[in-house]
Order: C-alpha cells, then sequence, then structure tokens
C-alpha cells in the first residue's frame, strides 16, 4: 500500500510495548542521521520520522509501518 503522510498527521505504529501513537515529525527523502543512527531513504523510498505522544521520543519509520488515525 503506498501512502502518503505528512507533517502534522497522527498516525499508530507497532513497538515491542505495543501500539503507540503519535505525529509525523518530517518526511526524510534522503540519507541522513538521527540520535547517531544512519538513515537511508529517497524519494522513491521515504521514511517518515514520528514523535511518541507518550514518551515524546523520536523514531523512523517506513509508511507501510505507519497507519494514519483518522478522525471520526
Amino acid at each position: 500500500m503506498s501512502h502518503r503522510l505528512k507533517t502534522g498527521d497522527r498516525v499508530t505504529w507497532n513497538t515491542p510495548q505495543g501500539m503507540t501513537t503519535g505525529t509525523v515529525v518530517r518526511r526524510i527523502i534522503r540519507d541522513t542521521e538521527l540520535d547517531g543512527l544512519a538513515v537511508r531513504a529517497s524519494k522513491d523510498d521515504p521514511r517518515y520520522e514520528v514523535e511518541s505522544e507518550k514518551s515524546g521520543d523520536h523514531a523512523v519509520h517506513r509508511a507501510e509501518a505507519l497507519e494514519k488515525v483518522h478522525k471520526h
């Protein structure tokens, strides 16, 4: 499934502790570094930096790992 997420989108993703909810901070389209870890990304294979609502921690995921939270 190819879906494009935007900065500010509310999303959920799975962690070893269970499902987590947070916000997309940025779309990464080139190789970069986050907290000392290399992030491989390109326009054709972007990554998304997300911030956890619970911990405030940041993580990087592929779009396939993120589920947009739809408002009801």
